[in-house]
């Protein structure tokens, strides 16, 4: 099996290596020029060979800030490996979301533009989201939060957002309401609520329509989730045909990062914020406390034994956290978990960390 490991600064120039050697195989011209290695030569070499290919994407290349870019690199070695291309989606619907076309228009703002924003947004609201847990920087969403003049959130969960909500406003858990998703196969899935809202809950969607009658919007007409539906997806039989994981962003070499830098997962039971509130599921295995993984040269570098604690510090911030070698690691990627209270003081997903022992 032929394999590169890479820490996340370098996964550009690496998928550009692999370009590289490719386009010397099929004498074209790659989407960048880059040195040629013998690994890279040698993946290339597979992925030209084989008979049935694939290349997955997987959540941290959709969360990795140049996200665009990897795409690209990967939608042009699948058009000349003849291999196909595909995400493993982040979250339950994200193939519904690019459906909808939950982009920022022209002139418009995407969630993380708003959160990491230098002038602060007048106004923000947050729908069935928190901030500080779910945002690839919780310390820049905690700041714009706090900066802006109002925020509004849509939750069914008293604690979202107390300390920097100026008006919460109740809705329905996906349990309480009917809804669709849509998954990677672009097939739609309906459900319907199994219990009454509770109390003066009601469904997002619901809320939302008010909020839109109130402000004298158009399109705010619906009278039942399913026109929502309708309204959202058209014929359900054409989906498939309008999924797309074209990229035409432009790719860009860069200088990987000098020393150590955090690739982060986000835990299975620490991904929303009902699963973060079930007791039966934190009682797992899977959900316990978020541990710093090491590559086994910096865990030599650092002389560590199992069992033990290091101090971590990213930006402005610095913690304390039980470590353990991880073999799969490239020798200066550091792992830890995003999602969890106890990482959250940290900051961003990705960039660069220090690390020290206790």
């Amino acid at each position: 099996v032929n394999a590169l490991t890479a820490a996340p600064s370098a996964w550009v120039g690496t998928l550009a290596q692999i370009a590289a050697a490719i386009a010397v195989a099929n004498g074209v011209t790659p989407p960048i020029q880059s040195e040629l290695t013998d690994a890279s030569e040698a993946v290339a070499k597979s992925l030209l060979s084989g008979e049935r290919k694939a290349i997955l994407l997987g959540n941290a290349a959709a969360q990795h800030p140049r996200a665009s870019e990897l795409l690209t690199l990967a939608n042009w070695i699948g058009s000349q490996t003849g291999a196909s291309v595909g995400y493993l989606t982040d979250g339950g619907n994200a193939v519904g979301a690019q459906l909808v076309g939950t982009q920022p228009g022209a002139g418009g703002l995407a969630a993380g533009q708003m959160l990491a924003s230098r002038s602060p947004v007048k106004a923000l609201l947050l729908l069935n989201v928190e901030p500080v847990l779910d945002a690839a920087d919780p310390v820049a969403a905690r700041a714009a939060l706090q900066a802006a003049q109002m925020v509004v959130a849509l939750s069914p969960f008293k604690p979202t957002g107390r300390d920097v909500a100026d008006v919460m406003l109740p809705i329905a858990p996906f349990t309480e309401t009917s809804g669709t998703f849509v998954n990677a196969e672009g097939r739609v899935q309906s459900f319907h609520g199994v219990v009454r809202p509770l109390g003066e809950t009601r469904p997002a969607w619901k809320v939302l329509r008010v909020l839109g009658n109130l402000m004298g919007v158009t399109g705010f007409d619906f009278e039942t989730s399913e026109d929502v539906r309708t309204q959202a997806l058209g014929d359900f039989s054409g989906i498939p045909a309008r999924l797309s994981n074209a990229s035409d962003a432009s790719v860009n070499m860069s200088v990987a990062t000098p020393g150590l830098e955090r690739i982060s997962d986000v835990p299975i039971y620490a991904a929303d914020a009902i699963v973060r509130r079930a007791p039966a599921l934190q009682l797992t295995a899977d959900a316990r406390a978020p541990a710093l993984g090491l590559s086994a040269a910096t865990w030599s570098t650092l002389g560590l034994t199992e069992g033990e604690s290091v101090l971590v510090s990213q930006g402005g911030a610095k913690i304390k956290l039980p470590a353990h070698r991880d073999v799969n690691l490239a020798e200066n990627a550091v792992r830890i978990a995003a999602g969890h209270p106890a990482t959250a003081a940290l900051g961003a997903m990705f960039g660069a960390v220090s690390v020290e022992k206790a």
